[in-house]
């Protein structure tokens, strides 16, 4: 009888366990949509931000409008990661995607300024041996990100002038699908004409190129800005789907190993139970077999 009650007691503790479990699935579903929706906000204005910068850098090179940057400096790196855990290996993948894509002489000891985002992702860069600049913790939710990116632009002013960065790389990890993603890198500064003046780019929206009157330095700086702000949104928001990815994918693989532990329990029960009702029917057997027979 106590071996029923250790069995039901095992078996109430799974079942509320799984429930926690799914609880956290929907919870993950429900955050990643929120992501979502915060970079799809964005797209309008980022579109506006990229079209003013393709017009100002029409008549301007690269020197023009980033001579702060030292060729010669140290590369800085701005890598996003986890706060919170049962993620995964989401704080492992995109640190070693990180050393990977960098150059053998770029990672050799004091050649990289490092900035985290995520506490996790601080200590995995600190077992590597690494020395970090700047730290934030990643933001809890949408409403979140915006206050984060701004501190994070305040401290790149600091960083690059202090590290006299050559350029600046952010390291992320992107969603892919509802339980997946891919580890994703980019520069951040300097920026490529490239990027806006390419082949295949969207062609201008109308018949007529817009004119502006305030000085051109003032304009262009203010729009970087908010260029570097809309790329790092994006990047905070995009790993922070990937992060809640990853922790669907974790919560499915705890999930399944729950319904074959919660299976195992419950047939051990259910043969306990049969047993003991077989013994039970035996002894009533043989009792009256012993009253027929006297």
């Amino acid at each position: 009888m106590q071996h029923f009650d250790v069995l039901k007691r095992s078996i109430s503790s799974t079942q509320d366990l799984q429930s926690v479990v799914r609880t956290m699935k929907t919870l993950a579903a429900v955050s990643i949509r929120q992501y979502e929706q915060a970079v799809e906000s964005l797209e309008d204005f980022s579109e506006t931000v990229e079209l003013g910068l393709k017009m100002v850098l029409l008549e301007m090179n690269q020197e023009t409008y980033a001579p702060e940057l030292q060729k010669d400096g140290p590369p800085g790196i701005i890598i996003f990661g986890s706060d919170q855990g049962m993620c995964g290996q989401f704080n492992e993948q995109i640190v070693t995607y990180a050393m990977e894509h960098l150059t053998s002489s770029e990672t050799a000891f004091g050649q990289l300024a490092w900035m985290s985002i995520g506490s996790r992702i601080e200590d995995r860069l600190r077992d590597s041996g690494r020395e970090i600049d700047f730290r934030f913790s990643q933001a809890s939710s949408a409403t979140g990100i915006s206050p984060l990116v701004s501190n994070i632009l305040l401290c790149i002013d600091r960083w690059r002038n202090q590290r006299q960065l050559g350029e600046i790389r952010i390291f992320y990890n992107r969603r892919v699908s509802a339980s997946s993603y891919k580890p994703h890198a980019m520069q951040l500064w300097p920026m490529s004409r490239k990027r806006f003046f390419q082949e295949d780019h969207k062609a201008w929206p109308s018949r007529s190129l817009p004119f502006y009157t305030m000085p051109r330095p003032i304009l262009l700086s203010r729009l970087i800005r908010q260029f570097l702000f809309v790329t790092l949104f994006r990047a905070c928001a995009e790993s922070l789907a990937g992060e809640n990815a990853s922790r669907i994918a974790s919560m499915q693989a705890a999930e399944h190993n729950i319904g074959e532990r919660l299976f195992e329990l419950q047939s051990e029960f259910n043969q306990q139970r049969q047993t003991a009702i077989t013994e039970e029917l035996l002894d009533v057997v043989t009792g009256f077999e012993a009253l027929k027979d006297s």
